[in-house]
């Protein structure tokens, strides 16, 4: 994962990496403390180790930050700062920027690949076509351009996308995903409802892909997925140029 920092640093995003296996993890406030406390040891491990790793990529774009509560399952960060988490095989990661109020982030790790059949789960018939039907070794390293996807990759890009549409990092978020308002810090963020489903991914140039709102297909993102050992990780570049005023996704 370390590796990726230099890519995450061109896009102008921070990297920060935490696992469960940190000895002695404290919660950075009464907040995260009383969420922690309430949860099995297991989950209070990796929420405490997404907590440090959203400090952490925070941190690598020059951004320092305290506590970071929760609204429900959300994370609720102080003005000024947002950040994406994720968890995987007792790895958290997190992605921050520095600038750019109101820009899409988000991110998703996934070390354990998914089955094909999980397909359904995540496409729709006009995705299907995306999917790399050859039996190859699954390597490390930048998906090469112009190949099918696998279930796997088309997840973490729907997730990460899911992420960054919703608003999870900022608190704000589009309506057809949920409802934003206020909480005990401040505004929250929205609450996705809906499924991965309900987004529509498509391929991009240089090996990325844009993923948009059925309901709302002005509203896009653009991901990069990146193979991790037997795993991938996807993040979210930023907005996508927006469709024509004619456009429309069935």
């Amino acid at each position: 994962m370390s590796a990726l920092r230099p890519l995450l640093a061109a896009a102008g995003l921070g990297l920060g990496i935490a696992t469960v296996r940190e000895p002695g993890p404290r919660p950075a406030g009464p907040a995260e403390a009383a969420a922690a406390a309430s949860m099995p040891a297991r989950r209070r491990l990796e929420f405490l180790a997404g907590r440090r790793a959203a400090r952490r990529a925070l941190g690598a774009v020059g951004l320092d930050c305290g506590e970071i509560p929760r609204w429900g399952r959300l994370p609720v960060f102080p003005p000024g700062r947002a950040a994406s988490i994720s968890h995987s095989a007792g790895i958290a990661v997190a992605v921050a920027r520095a600038a750019g109020p109101g820009l899409p982030l988000g991110c998703d790790l996934e070390l354990r690949p998914l089955p094909r059949a999980a397909a359904r789960l995540v496409l729709r018939e006009d995705e299907e076509e995306l999917l790399d039907d050859r039996d190859e070794p699954f390597h490390a390293g930048s998906r090469p351009t112009g190949a099918g996807w696998t279930v796997t990759e088309l997840f973490s890009a729907k997730e990460a996308a899911w992420k960054a549409l919703a608003g999870t990092g900022t608190g704000l978020g589009p309506p057809c995903l949920g409802e934003a308002g206020e909480g005990p810090q401040g505004p929250r963020p929205a609450r996705p409802t809906g499924s991965l489903r309900d987004l529509r991914v498509g391929p991009a140039e240089d090996g990325l892909c844009v993923v948009r709102l059925r309901a709302d297909p002005a509203r896009a993102v653009r991901v990069r997925v990146v193979r991790v050992g037997t795993g991938v990780f996807g993040y979210v570049l930023g907005p996508s140029p927006s469709l024509g005023p004619s456009a429309a996704l069935i």
